[in-house]
This record gives C-alpha cells, sequence and structure tokens, in this order.
C-alpha cells in the first residue's frame, strides 16, 4: 500500500468525526475553519471516489496550507482543533512524497 493510502485509512476516520465538532466549538473564533472544513469535505469526497486510486487532491492541498498557514495551530484551540491539523498535514505529506 502506497504511504497517501496508508496514511489517509489511519485519519480518515477521525477526520470525519472531529472537523465538524472543531468547525461548531472554534468555527466562531476562528472563521478560517469554516474554509478548512469545504475543503476538507470537498478532499474527502474525491478520495472516495477513486476509491484505491490516488485522487487529484493539489489543489485542495495547496488550498489547505493557504488557509491554515502550512497547519500552524492557533494558540487558543483545543487538542482536537490540533489533531485536525496533524492528520491532514500527515495526509499532504504522504500525497506529496
Amino acid at each position: 500500500m502506497n504511504k497517501f493510502r496508508a496514511a489517509v485509512e489511519k485519519n480518515i476516520e477521525r477526520l470525519e468525526e472531529y472537523v465538524p465538532v472543531v468547525e461548531r466549538v472554534h468555527g466562531g473564533t476562528h472563521p478560517e475553519f469554516y474554509d478548512v472544513r469545504r475543503v476538507f469535505d470537498r478532499m474527502n469526497g474525491k478520495i472516495k471516489e477513486a476509491e484505491k486510486n490516488k485522487p487529484e487532491l493539489d489543489g485542495e492541498f495547496k488550498e489547505l496550507r493557504e488557509i491554515t498557514d502550512n497547519y500552524k495551530i492557533p494558540q487558543d484551540t483545543c487538542e482536537t482543533y490540533e489533531a485536525v491539523y496533524e492528520m491532514i498535514e500527515e495526509i499532504d505529506k504522504a500525497y506529496r512524497s
């Protein structure tokens, strides 16, 4: 299995659970997370459509790196917010390797 698929399988279920929670809890003070959710949902749809193939996600990861300032975790957030950025970054790095 390639690195990208391994990273997806390791993280996607938790991301599907955590992203909506972080959006609900932190979206008011971190409106950029609404964009993270939008891009994540689009990316996740492409991953599911591709099944075992590698989907075209260059644009989504580029957009996420811009939105998050290269996955920089805001000071006033919780461990779940931090975990979301770390998991997405892990998938991003695996995608580019």
